[in-house]
């Protein structure tokens, strides 16, 4: 403390100086022009005359607090911490708040010491990560997951070090029926003092009430203006969401006022490795904002001390004194390019690159080879039908959601070539149970072969959808050899870009992911896929069976409004 008080007196040298600066502070939305004197990684003084070791010509950018994500699945983007780290603490991200929900379902806790550790070898340049303890390992009773968390188990584990908060409570159905189990996760996380995250499209009235009295403190899936004014009014914070599958900035950014924009944070929530290169992160989030009407100073500060101040993590979020000096350098409030980061007041990136080794990987036993299933043949594929109307999954353009449409089929075995419907199959890949869900997608476009995937929300079995059904066991023999990965089976060629980490993420850096990603949905997209859909990212969602209204587990066809499984064939 000493030392610190020295240097702000200019009595001492401090570590590092940043000169000819524009100052936004967050306390005030104001900006004002000077120095940032920095000492063991603390931000000591604002203002002028400071003497530095070192020090960093502003040329006139804007200082801002380093930007934290508020609520991010890393797994999402299919690249490993150290390749993630690449690509955003170059946007200016230097913390987020991560939930590893994708990874523990597949290996359990050690998914999770996994993301910890990985980035914790990064040194100098690693965000800071609060790990949040997923609450729904699974995510529902009806789908077969690799681990499972009771709440036995999340009382031991979520009293670790290790991890910051409880997860997304996904399962708000069980939070408003006071399921013993999950209500004994919940208050596991209260005694240990910890945050509770939220999951809770369109709660509102005595549910919301209800969830609220739970302790649950944010939300990211609001969708409407009322609906984030009412859960504001209830005492939660709203998670503005700027992701690659769901963004609801326009309609999220409507319920802001000078009243409550204290209330809202920003996250991503999902965004894949070509997102990230190209739009940035929270970066990204912020122009969005700005662009769509919201004043800077709101959106600024729902990526920095909002989330600090909505987590109680003490003294980020701010350039001001006695505040880690995490900043970031922008050229402006509308376009927020960034030009340097420092993390702990050294400077980490700067142009668009990171100044930090990122190459090395460490990948431990527990997060590889995680594909067991039995084996399967085309006629794992085959649907034999009395004839007559069958349940088909019809999935809203540029959207998660399904519709439920009939469509009527002669009797015998199932041929869905030359129609506009696919198969869909989600085969367990954890235990080898050989548990198969069978199911149809109408209007996705597809055609000529099969395409699959290992990532498959939230218990990441293998999703495999085509129209051939020797295609389709040849898809799944290719992930089961990859230990995971997307496949293409066409007549004429195969296609397999493996995930080795868990089977949802891959060692390869961020540029060779990208392009390989991106050259297998290219492949997929010539097969007929329209473009209102990803072709590969579609699917992972397909078995999501927390959003309406059909979906696909290994278990079956699940009717969320109905909350239960449903035969293909209407009776």
């Amino acid at each position: 403390m000493k030392h610190l008080i020295d240097c702000a007196m200019k009595r001492e040298k401090c570590d590092l100086v940043v000169k000819n600066a524009q100052i936004f502070n967050v306390f005030t939305g104001e900006i004002e022009r000077g120095e940032v004197a920095v000492a063991e990684g603390r931000i000591v003084g604002i203002g002028a005359g400071y003497s530095g070791i070192r020090e960093y010509d502003a040329a006139g950018r804007i200082v801002l607090p380093g930007f934290l994500d508020a609520h991010i699945h890393i797994e999402s983007s299919m690249l490993s911490p150290e390749a993630w780290a690449s690509l955003a603490v170059p946007r200016g991200t230097t913390g987020i708040v991560a939930d590893p929900h994708e990874i523990v379902n597949v290996c359990g806790v050690a998914g999770a010491e996994y993301v910890k550790e990985a980035f914790a070898r990064l040194g100098d340049g690693a965000p800071d990560v609060y790990l949040q303890l997923p609450s729904c390992v699974p995510a529902t009773p009806f789908e077969t997951s690799g681990a499972t968390l009771s709440g036995k188990e999340t009382e031991r584990e979520i009293s670790r070090e290790l991890f910051f908060g409880l997860g997304e409570m996904m399962n708000f159905p069980a939070v408003l029926g006071a399921d013993e189990d999950v209500l004994r996760k919940i208050e596991s996380a209260h005694r240990e003092k910890k945050p509770v995250d939220g999951h809770a499209p369109g709660l509102a009235g005595d549910a919301l009430n209800a969830y609220r009295c739970a302790g649950v403190l944010t939300d990211h899936e609001s969708l409407t203006p009322a609906e984030c004014r009412e859960k504001v009014a209830r005492g939660m914070y709203i998670q503005i969401r700027c992701g690659s599958s769901v963004n609801n900035i326009a309609d999220a950014k409507d319920a802001v006022d000078a009243y409550n924009f204290r209330r809202y944070l920003l996250c991503s929530d999902d965004k894949n490795a070509k997102d990230l290169s190209i739009r940035g992160h929270i970066d990204d989030a912020l122009r969005r904002l700005v662009s769509a009407g919201l004043p800077a100073k709101y959106a600024i500060a729902m990526a920095t001390l909002n989330v600090a101040e909505c987590y109680h993590i003490p003294e980020i979020g701010a350039v001001a004194p006695r505040y880690v000096a995490d900043m970031v350098l922008v050229d402006d409030l509308v376009g927020f390019r960034v030009t340097a980061v420092f993390k702990r007041g050294k400077l980490v990136a700067e142009n668009g690159k990171a100044l930090f080794d990122t190459s090395a990987r460490y990948l431990p036993s527990a997060v590889k080879s995680t594909v067991h299933i039995k084996p399967v043949t085309e006629e794992t594929f085959r649907i034999v039908v009395k004839g007559g109307k069958l349940r088909a999954m019809e999935v809203l353009p540029y959207g998660l959601y399904t519709l439920e449409t009939l469509v009527e089929v002669p009797a015998g075995t199932l041929n869905v070539k030359g129609t506009d419907l696919c198969k869909l199959a989600v085969i367990e890949r954890h235990h080898a149970t050989g548990n198969v869900g069978l199911g149809l997608v109408k209007g996705y476009g597809f055609h000529g072969g099969a395409i699959g995937i290992s990532v498959a929300h939230d218990s990441h079995n293998l999703v495999i959808l085509g129209d051939d059904d020797r295609a389709m066991a040849r898809a799944a023999a290719l992930l089961e050899g990859a230990g995971g990965g997307m496949a293409l089976v066409s007549e004429n060629s195969e296609k397999i870009f493996p995930l080795d980490i868990a089977g949802l993420m891959s060692s390869a850096p961020a540029e060779e992911v990208i392009a390989n990603t991106g050259e297998i949905a290219d492949a997929a997209r010539g097969m007929g896929v329209k473009e209102c859909y990803e072709p590969f990212m579609t699917l992972v969602f397909l078995s999501l069976a927390v959003i309406p209204k059909l979906k696909l587990t290994d278990r079956g066809l699940f009717d969320l409004e109905k909350y239960g499984f449903v035969p293909l064939e209407e009776s």
